[in-house]
């Protein structure tokens, strides 16, 4: 699809578009992330067949993605394991799973192997410091 049909198609579906910030390519950071997400999938159909068919297809991405699927930005645990607070339990099986391992045959390994870090925050785009302003 070309901008003029996007657009087009959003006036058939009586959608109005808006620019909350005009100007700001990353209006919405985590949309956008989520946008681009969704179209590289293989399964992302070209074309819904309804309403009801991109709910179900959306509802069903999401639910994987927040329960099945490792981000590697958050030490290859899901989404939901890391909100609940159950990463720490499942990063402690992995290093025992790996120090066995390594016990096992340490010719197979450069070094003992680590478990990807837990982040201590996840961002898009991480706000910038702002200056601190010392009064006297």
């Amino acid at each position: 699809m070309t901008s003029k049909n996007v657009a087009q198609l959003l006036i058939d579906l009586g959608v109005a578009r808006s620019h909350s910030r005009p100007r700001v390519s990353n209006d919405n950071p985590f949309s956008e992330s989520q946008f681009k997400t969704l179209k590289y999938r293989n399964d992302f159909p070209e074309r819904f067949d309804s309403i009801e068919h991109a709910r179900t297809w959306c509802k069903d991405f999401f639910d994987y993605l927040r329960h099945e699927h490792r981000h590697s930005a958050l030490g290859l645990h899901t989404p939901a394991s890391v909100y609940f607070g159950t990463a720490a339990d499942i990063q402690a099986k992995r290093a025992r799973v790996m120090a066995d391992a390594y016990a096992a045959n340490p010719n197979r390994f450069s070094s003992p192997p680590q478990p990807p870090k837990l982040p201590t925050a996840a961002w898009i785009n991480p706000p910038t410091p702002q200056p601190k302003i010392v009064s006297t």
